[in-house]
């Protein structure tokens, strides 16, 4: 029985508290993901591995059992849909907030309000539930400039300190969700390969601070 594990990692932010969240659980890489060029690492257990790749694609690779497991936030479970996906543990990990942001005193418009975001479908459902359409406006980076020249009324984004919103004039307006990262797994490995990522799930869920 194939009992070998994939488990995808997102980089940046969220990798910074996954490491040392795997190594409470017994599964070290045996080498530096934060210094190596390599995008598959070798870990101190035999039967896993672990990859690393851009945190919007963690999903898709375990939806498509490229990767049996992965850690990925909350924010990317919602924009993906989780299709194909079981989403197992909330690992109370790189924590924040998803909210709307623009200037404090500045009237919205009540037609035709514009989004900047690189989350449409999330933010369209949560205005479509407020009873509004809005023009969405996909970018893929320095949202907090869109409201700054005018692209967008307001903006749609993950919240943590706030110090960039206020460093470019903005306030964070309303709360969409909190966000958190999860340990999600592919539907068909954890028939397959049960015994094995049961095992892994429970030394992950006991290593949970």
């Amino acid at each position: 029985m194939n009992t070998e594990l994939t488990i995808a990692l997102a980089k940046g932010r969220i990798l910074a508290d996954t490491l040392p969240l795997l190594s409470r659980a017994g599964i070290e890489p045996v080498d530096d993901l934060n210094t190596s060029r390599k995008l598959v690492f070798a870990t101190n257990r035999d039967n896993i591995k672990l990859v690393l790749i851009r945190s919007a694609d963690v999903a898709t690779y375990v939806q498509y059992g490229a990767a049996d497991m992965g850690v990925a936030g909350k924010d990317i479970l919602l924009e993906h849909g989780g299709e194909g996906l079981y989403e197992r543990l909330d690992l109370k990990i790189a924590t924040c907030r998803m909210m709307t942001a623009g200037f404090k005193d500045k009237p919205l418009p009540r037609v035709r309000l514009k989004v900047a975001t690189k989350y449409p479908r999330i933010t369209r459902q949560f205005f479509l539930d407020q009873g509004r359409q809005v023009e969405l406006i996909k970018l893929y980076g320095s949202m907090e400039l869109a409201p700054v020249v005018g692209l967008a009324d307001i903006i749609v984004d993950l919240v943590d300190s706030g110090n960039t919103l206020k460093a470019n004039g903005l306030t964070p307006l309303q709360l969409i969700t909190a966000i958190s990262s999860r340990l999600i797994i592919n539907r068909a490995s954890l028939k397959m390969k049960n015994r094995a990522i049961n095992e892994v799930v429970a030394k992950i869920e006991s290593a949970i601070v």
